[in-house]
Formats: C-alpha cells, sequence, structure tokens
C-alpha cells in the first residue's frame, strides 16, 4: 500500500501549541499548515464519543473521575485548556463529531486512536467506526488505529471500508502475520523501535510505517528519508510538510 496522506500528522490535534485533543488544537494545526491530524477518542458515561486520552479527567480538564462515568452533560461543563494556558480558558472536551466537522471544514485528513475504557474495547470501537463511517461520508477516509486487537477486530466488523493501523510501541516479530490476520493497512511504534531494520521490513512488506512521537526536525527529515510514510510530532512550530 503506498501512502497517499500528508507526512507529517499533528500529534492529538495542536501538538505542544494547543490543549490535546480539542477543537482548538485542530485550528491551531491548520494556522500551521498542516493537513493532517491526529486524536484520541473514548466513549463517555452516556456512550458517546468525545476527544479524551486518559481514562480519568484530572490532567486534561478540571473535572474529577472517569471519563467512563462521567455524563455528557457534565463533560460539557467541564474546562480543557485552562491548564495548557489561560488564552484557552473554557475550551470545551469536544464531541467526536465536533471534532470531525471541523477537520472536514479546515481539510484535515485524521488518524483517529481508538481509546476504550478498560473493559470498553469492542463497544468503543464498534461505536468509533460507525460514527466515522457516517461523518466522512463521501469524503476522504480517516484512519482508525489502536493498541487494542480487540478493538480493530470489532472496527473493521463495523466498517470493513475504513482502513485500520496497528499501534504498538515495539513491534512483535511477527508483526506482519498479526497486521495481515487484522486487516490492517498500517503500522504505528515508537520512534526508539524505529531503527533502520523494521524501516526496510515494512518496505518489504509494502507496509506504510507511521512513527511517534518525533519532535526534532532532523530526526524527523532522517527518518522519512529512510523510508518511514509519516511521523507524528507535537511540535508542529518546528516541522514544516517536505516539499
Amino acid at each position: 500500500m503506498s501512502w497517499a496522506h500528508p507526512r507529517l500528522i499533528a500529534h492529538r490535534c495542536g501538538g505542544a501549541l494547543a490543549p490535546e485533543n480539542t477543537l482548538a488544537g485542530l485550528r491551531k494545526a491548520a494556522e500551521h499548515g498542516y493537513r493532517a491530524v491526529e486524536f484520541d477518542v473514548m466513549l463517555s458515561g452516556d456512550g458517546t464519543p468525545v476527544l479524551m486520552h486518559d481514562e480519568t479527567l484530572e490532567r486534561t480538564t478540571d473535572g474529577h473521575g472517569r471519563v467512563a462515568e462521567t455524563s455528557d452533560a457534565e463533560l460539557a461543563r467541564l474546562d480543557a485548556g485552562s491548564r495548557h494556558g489561560a488564552q484557552f480558558a473554557g475550551e470545551p472536551v469536544p464531541t467526536f463529531g465536533a471534532a470531525a466537522g471541523l477537520c472536514l471544514a479546515l481539510g484535515l485528513w485524521a488518524n483517529i486512536e481508538i481509546k476504550p475504557s478498560r473493559g470498553a474495547d469492542a463497544e468503543t470501537a464498534r461505536k468509533v467506526a460507525a460514527r466515522a463511517r457516517e461523518l466522512w461520508n463521501g469524503s476522504a477516509s480517516p484512519l482508525l488505529s489502536s493498541f487494542s486487537v480487540a478493538a480493530l477486530e470489532a472496527a473493521r466488523e463495523t466498517a470493513p471500508e475504513l482502513p485500520r493501523g496497528l499501534l504498538v510501541e515495539k513491534p512483535p516479530p511477527d508483526w506482519p502475520k498479526l497486521l495481515h490476520r487484522l486487516g490492517c493497512a498500517t503500522l504505528h511504534c515508537a520512534r526508539r523501535h524505529a531503527g533502520r531494520r523494521l524501516i526496510e521490513e515494512a518496505g518489504r512488506e509494502g507496509v506504510p510505517l507511521l512513527v511517534y512521537t518525533v519532535n526534532d526536525a532532523e530526526d524527523a527529515a532522517t527518518l522519512l528519508r529512510q523510508g518511514v510514510a509519516a511521523v507524528f510530532t507535537d511540535r508542529i512550530d518546528l516541522l514544516a510538510e517536505p516539499s
């Protein structure tokens, strides 16, 4: 599979320049010329897909408790911006629908990480995949990725036409077999495990390799030159899309 998408992807919407997994982040990515973003999607207590990385609210919002036990109404009252800076005060926890709408309006291609809370892998994947199919109907398909094998299997069953990415920290020795079994199109791994051997192996397998999280411009350029398909970065102010 060839890689037809941007080679730089803003991590958690706006990287280090905006509150993670927010609409402000998506706008910041677009302002810096980015055409691709990554964000995490989890289910609220009401089963609604929302943008959130952690299972708990404390790190990124002024709320407390588990996301999976927090209602939509409660989430809507939270401030997801002030912890990043006063200029982002009042930034809400966005629904998946709101984020998708803004991505489409800004022309941002999306890598959606399915981020299930404990024990909700299949349910989260089914709802995210079904909603993604509905939201991007007629537009360039997003990429669904996850660390969870169960989530990837459920996403395939729900929306087999949407491409999926196998997300790992360190690829296991038999990663091509696992990728094939799951019907995934891409392999995503941590920077420290993206050595020349893996890059060459991915090239032989015809699998786009995506690497996270790369915050040095020279390092990113080296990886892309060596054959990595794309990198995720927090430093959207330092890394510019190669010409």
